[in-house]
């Protein structure tokens, strides 16, 4: 589930959250949710509904409209998301900052994953600091607040506008 939240008091208009469609085993992710939402919601009606034709221009619609990423504890759909603005952000296309909340250590795992693969030289140190974490929803607001992109992009000024992409019918990605 997605949520774009209107953010008061905040160099952010839009914060993009990934989350899980399940709540989860453990009360704090419940409670770290409620908190996140406290700390973006301003009581103003949030969000829009926008029919398009798949997923990949699902993501790319919420990514153009949004400031920043937050993912919340969540399973394969909310890493692949991640995962995405994360490369996204490597490539240049956007310098949002993309930030985990960090929720009784739910992401230590992943985040020990992406040290290593900088220490094995496959991601670069710069490309490293695209991801802010941190344990609590103020922290982790504060922490985007405060982000500067650090790391080079490769691709700048790409457009989020699939209808930009004017692949012929019979691409082949094999190639």
């Amino acid at each position: 589930m997605e949520i774009e939240a209107e953010v008061e008091q905040s160099k952010f208009k839009r914060i993009c959250v990934f989350c899980g469609s399940s709540q989860g085993k453990k009360t704090s992710y419940q409670d770290a949710a409620i908190q996140l939402g406290k700390e973006l919601l301003t009581g103003v009606t949030v969000g829009e509904v926008k029919a398009v034709a798949d997923m990949h221009q699902r993501k790319a619609e919420m990514a153009k409209h949004s400031d920043a990423f937050i993912a919340l504890p969540g399973g394969y759909g909310t890493l692949e998301e991640l995962l995405e603005v994360i490369a996204w952000a490597q490539l240049g296309i956007h310098d949002k900052p993309v930030g985990l909340l960090n929720v009784d250590g739910y992401y230590n795992s992943l985040l020990s994953f992406i040290d290593k693969a900088v220490e094995e030289g496959f991601i670069s140190p710069s490309a490293r600091h695209i991801i802010v974490s941190a344990p609590t929803a103020v922290e982790l607001v504060k922490k985007l607040e405060e982000y500067v992109p650090s790391h080079q992009g490769v691709a700048s000024k790409l457009s989020w506008e699939m209808e930009q992409l004017d692949y012929p019918e019979e691409y082949d990605i094999s190639s």
